[in-house]
């Protein structure tokens, strides 16, 4: 590669990467519609693979064991977390999302997806395409397509 290719490349992913947190930024402004703050539905979003430790929690925030664990408790009084003893270890705290942290993390989903709509709204067809297009090569890339989240079937509240 020459490097006025690598150069092109560069920037062309700085704008990708300024414009998905502008992106980013604009969905989540609906956030405190939800009744939930941005941490708790971020904690949530991550619970939905099914249930997870403290220590697991906080390294896929990427913030420190004290601080996931004071946010859990404040998702507990919320009524959107719990912690139940693992099956398999009881020794082991295992954090499940409830049924009202899976409502409020799906609105919340929601009105982003709306917002972000909105915007394509006012897309021609031709760049609707192009973002079709982007889109899935982020998802190949990426190795997994980029689809609404599950919630697990054995977490159940």
């Amino acid at each position: 590669m020459t490097p006025a290719a690598r150069r092109t490349d560069w920037e062309l992913a700085d704008r990708l990467h300024s414009a998905a947190i502008h992106l980013l930024r604009r969905a989540r402004r609906t956030d405190p519609r939800t009744g939930v703050s941005a941490a708790q539905l971020s904690a949530l979003s991550v619970l939905m693979g099914g249930p997870k430790t403290l220590g697991d929690l906080a390294a896929a925030e990427q913030v420190r064991a004290p601080t996931m664990s004071r946010l859990v408790s404040e998702m507990k009084r919320a009524g959107v977390a719990r912690k139940l003893p693992d099956p398999a270890d009881g020794r082991v705290v295992r954090v499940h999302a409830t049924a009202k942290g899976r409502r409020a993390l799906a609105r919340g989903r929601a009105m982003r997806v709306e917002a972000i709509r909105h915007l394509l709204a006012r897309c021609d067809p031709e760049d609707q395409r192009a973002l079709e297009h982007a889109v899935g090569f982020i998802e190949r890339a990426l190795g997994q397509r980029a689809a609404p989240w599950r919630s697990a079937t054995s977490d159940r509240s």
